[in-house]
């Protein structure tokens, strides 16, 4: 029996993938684990293997083109097999049929469509099935990418099983299937996403036809396009009524028969109507008659123009340079989708303010050099800062905040989020309870975050449930820079690169190593003051760092 191939929603705030490549035909032998189609979601390219065998009888979206989630993109089943009932669902390729027919038939038929609808409601305690939905595995997750499936239509699943691998936006978790029978249906394809509560697969008695709970779900978009129809001829109706009367209002505006584009034109170039002749019907002027319009004003004092050139030295002539505008668009990648409406959401709901302090670094540069001759692993600046900021932290623990509305939430733990660069983005794994690791354990957890958000390991676990985060440019020479919140933090520190200025110490002008930090700050939660004295307390730890250690 075919079966529909549907976008699945491979990420939290997944709503539409992006076919990035197809690597089979229609009419291609499909075999179990075959290489389909490439899905772009909002966090990566991933590929899209098929969990059965059988001929891909159809393809919807061409490469490049974006598809909701839930939406077919394919068809798979025997060779030869009718399809077309799944695309349409129950009853729409009897309604594309009718259009041809006159309006009371069309609308007979159309009731009788709904009443067998109506009808044919079944669910699925009635089959003895259980549906497994898209499980919420982290607090923001939307939607999740089906990345590979365990088991294939037919085989029997118990119910501690780990059916199939789903991938967040950040990490890949299982999902168990807490049922028992035989896998009846699949619904999102390996690759492809599917919004939290969507169905992805249906467990039951071996040989139950689980077609009329998936003919249900069909039907609702066919009967969504089909409303939509009137509406868009009665706007385009609306339009051409409009267009067509405007020309007449305009016109009874002026003594001057003359078309809107021609009046228009005619008064950014400052031409009086009256001098211009029309070439239309009546003598209305059109635009190519004030386009081709010549004043006679320019005819008169082109002649003492042209004698008094004579007279003046040539003007120098430049070369003629005949460039050409252009420009490339990429679609939005998923990623990058996310990370514009969190972001977003922060800036515009946090009222933003920002401090900026300097810090002589000096000391901070010699004992890192004695940290690491017998440190386990190369500490670096940034591992100070974190250590530095956890300690200021719980000293103020008003900085170490977020809002929640109705109440302030003050953290007595230090988490702090660390902003790591990734090729598509940016993701914020943290370091927990950081005031109570010492700076060597520090830098291993976030060189092994490093890793892991490279490669796209990370699990919720890493990156949820931070208090404060920390973002630094440093290493690419940039002197400081404001940060947008990390929702739901308080405050969000931006590190700057150390810089060799001079400084006066004790009346003498000598050389430093200056470092600038910028915090921003949520004021709901942080006032000026406040930030001002974390800042104070940060930059004693920084330029005395043997602090840290005591």
């Amino acid at each position: 029996m075919a079966e529909v191939v549907r976008m699945p929603k491979m990420s939290d705030t997944m709503t539409e993938g992006v076919i990035a490549k197809w690597h089979k035909k229609v009419g291609d032998k499909v075999n179990s684990g075959d290489l389909v189609a490439e899905v772009e979601t909002d966090k990566a390219t991933m590929d899209f293997e098929s969990y059965q065998e059988g001929t891909l009888l159809y393809i919807g979206p061409k490469e490049g083109e974006a598809v909701a989630v839930d939406a077919v993109i394919a068809v798979l089943g025997e060779e030869g097999e009718d399809y077309k009932a799944l695309l349409e669902g129950d009853g729409s390729s009897s309604k594309e049929e009718v259009k041809k027919e006159d309006a009371p038939k069309k609308e007979e038929e159309a009731a009788s469509d709904e009443a067998d609808d109506d009808s044919s409601t079944v669910s699925a305690e009635d089959l003895d099935c259980t549906v497994i939905t898209m499980p919420l595995l982290s607090d923001t997750m939307t939607e999740g990418v089906i990345a590979q499936w365990n088991f294939k239509v037919g085989d029997a699943i118990k119910s501690d099983d780990a059916i199939a691998d789903v991938e967040t936006d950040k990490a890949t978790m299982e999902v168990t299937a807490y049922a028992e029978g035989t896998l009846l249906y699949v619904g999102v394809e390996a690759g492809q996403a599917a919004k939290v509560n969507d169905i992805i697969a249906i467990v039951g008695p071996e040989g139950t036809d689980v077609t009329p709970l998936l003919k249900q779900k069909s039907s609702a978009p066919a009967k969504a396009s089909k409303s939509e129809e009137p509406k868009q001829e009665k706007a385009e109706t609306k339009e051409e009524v409009t267009t067509s009367t405007s020309p007449a209002s305009t016109s009874d505006d002026s003594r001057i028969k003359a078309s809107p584009l021609a009046r228009k034109i005619a008064k950014d170039k400052g031409i009086n109507l009256n001098d211009v002749k029309g070439s239309a019907d009546g003598g209305r002027v059109v635009k190519k008659d004030v386009e081709n319009f010549v004043p006679k004003a320019k005819e008169a004092t082109s002649a003492p123009a042209s004698a008094s050139a004579g007279t003046e030295a040539k003007t120098i002539a430049l070369p003629q340079y005949i460039g050409e505008e252009k420009h490339t668009e990429q679609k939005v990648s998923q990623m990058r989708k996310t990370i514009a409406r969190r972001l977003s959401e922060s800036l515009f709901t946090a009222p933003h303010f920002y401090l900026t302090i300097s810090v002589d670094m000096d000391n901070a540069i010699e004992a890192r050099g004695q940290i690491n001759t017998v440190a386990p692993v190369k500490v670096s600046f940034n591992d100070i800062v974190i250590k530095a900021v956890a300690v200021a932290l719980k000293q103020h623990p008003a900085v170490n905040s977020s809002w929640q509305g109705d109440t302030i939430r003050f953290n007595e733990h230090v988490n702090v989020g660390v902003a790591m660069a990734v090729e598509d983005g940016l993701l914020v794994p943290v370091v927990r309870f950081a005031d109570g690791k010492s700076l060597s354990h520090i830098s291993a957890e976030v060189k092994e975050y490093g890793q892991k958000a490279k490669a796209k390991k990370l699990q919720p676990s890493d990156w949820e449930g931070s208090t404060f985060t920390v973002s630094n440019l440093g290493m690419f020479g940039i002197d400081e820079f404001t940060s947008i919140i990390n929702s739901p933090d308080g405050a969000i520190l931006s590190v700057g690169a150390i810089q060799q200025v001079p400084v006066v110490k004790n009346g003498v002008v000598v050389p430093g190593n200056i470092m600038k930090l910028t915090l921003g700050c949520d004021h709901r939660v942080v006032d000026g003051a406040t930030g001002a004295a974390f800042l104070q307390t940060l930059k004693g730890l920084l330029e005395a760092p043997i602090r840290l250690l005591a």
